[in-house]
Parts: structure tokens; sequence; C-alpha cells
């Protein structure tokens, strides 16, 4: 097993034992937070749950879409930024404008915009995810070697042959890296969409409806350890294929 996977383990069961004992010490009353094996049984039960799991499924839906159209956007895009300066000159403004706008703060404008909430979702994804394979796609293109460029070059090869054949290969683990990053970002706007927006389908709306029933608390932090839990197997899933289709660097 993975070092950093059993010091990950052994890291959640410390957290969940002091949880466990903070509230049985009642350092935390259990009436503000619940005790942790109690969430852990509620979100255990949650994972039997048929509507639960759809909810977890409409969330993954935007998700996957999100990104799909994140990656179809912000991979050509910095290509092209980063293939031509004159472009990337133009438009370093603009993108320096944009990017330190917090996504969240703009789901109520994206509301009044879009009246489909997928739609809402989706394009709250996409711009909150962008930047970091778009940043990166770019920052690959500069770390590539000069020589081999410059040698398909001499052999007649023109800008776009020079582009797919060396450019887009090198750059590759940096827009894996920059795909990872965008992949949880996707995940948590998708949430807060979900929460902050409204629906009737996905775990923010899930927690929002929770808050309304008997056991309301327990339920809403069991759906948040499931948000939690559902971001670190996708980045560790990330993590793991970005691994294995790139070895040659990782043994750098």
């Amino acid at each position: 097993m993975d070092n950093a996977l059993v010091c990950g383990l052994i890291g959640m069961a410390g957290l969940f034992v002091l949880a466990e004992a903070a509230g049985r010490l009642e350092i935390v009353p259990t009436a503000q937070f619940p005790l942790a094996s109690t969430v852990l049984t509620t979100a255990a039960r949650l994972a039997m749950d048929p509507e639960f799991l759809l909810d977890v499924g409409a969330t993954f839906a935007g998700w996957a879409l999100g990104l799909l159209l994140t990656i179809a956007v912000a991979v050509p895009a910095g290509l092209l930024l980063g293939s031509v300066p004159p472009v990337e000159a133009a438009l370093r403004p603009v993108i320096e404008f944009l990017r330190p706008i917090p996504s969240v703060a703009l789901i109520p404008l994206a509301a009044f915009v879009f009246s489909e909430r997928l739609d809402m979702k989706i394009a709250m994804i996409v711009y909150a995810s962008v930047w970091p394979v778009l940043i990166n796609t770019m920052y690959g293109l500069k770390e590539v070697d000069p020589l081999a460029k410059e040698t398909l070059r001499a052999f007649g090869f023109g800008r776009v042959a020079v582009l797919l054949r060396v450019s887009l290969p090198s750059t590759a683990p940096f827009i894996a890296t920059g795909i990872r990053v965008a992949a949880t970002i996707a995940l948590i706007l998708a949430i807060s969409t979900e929460l902050l927006a409204g629906g009737s389908s996905g775990i923010g709306a899930f927690i929002i409806l929770a808050g309304s029933s008997p056991d309301g608390l327990t339920l809403t932090v069991a759906a948040t350890v499931w948000a939690g839990v559902l971001g670190v197997v996708t980045n560790g899933a990330f993590t793991w294929a970005e691994r294995r289709l790139f070895r040659w660097r990782a043994a750098r």
C-alpha cells in the first residue's frame, strides 16, 4: 500500500478519535455538533439511500459535463496563447482581471442569466475550473525544449506540426496537473451552486433539505462528509492516472 495513503488513513483515524473524544468529554456540546460516531453511522446509512445516491449522481453529472467543457475550452486556448505571444499580450490583462474574481460571488448573477439550474452549474464550473488548465498549458509550452522545436523546423516541419509533435506531448504533464486541480475545483463549484442557487437535485440540494428535517444537523454533517470523501476520491483517481500516464516524469 502506498505510504501516502497509509499516512492519510492514519490522519483521518486520528481526526475521528479526537472528534469523538471532544464530544464524549463535552468539550464540544453534542447539541451544536453531533458525535463523530453518530455522523459516520448516518453517512453509512446515506450510502444505501437511493434518493441520496440520485443526488450524488446529479452532482457528478454536472461535474463531468463542466469538466469536459473546461478541457475543451482551456486546452486549445492555452495552446493558442502560449504559442502566439501577441495574442497572449493582448489577452493577458483580461485574464488577470477575470481570474481573481471569486467564482462563488458570481452565482447570484448566474442565477439571473441562466434559467436552467444545470446550465448555470456547468457555467460556474467552467468559469472556476478553466484557469488552472489554461495557465498550466501556457506554462508548459514555455518549458518545451527549444532545441527539439528547432530540429523539427530544420527538417521542414511547419508551426502546427511542431506544436502537435513536440510542444503538445511535452506540455501534456502540465495539462494533466491542471486538469487534476480543476477537477477538485469543479466539484466544489457544483456543490456550492446547488447550495446557493437552489434546485431539486444534487448534494447541495440534499443538504438544504436535510436542514429542515428532525435529524437535520446530523444529516447535514453526514452529507458534508460524503462531499469531502468524493473530493478525496476524485483527486486520488486523477493523481493515480497522472502517475500512470507520465511515469517518466515522476522518475525524474
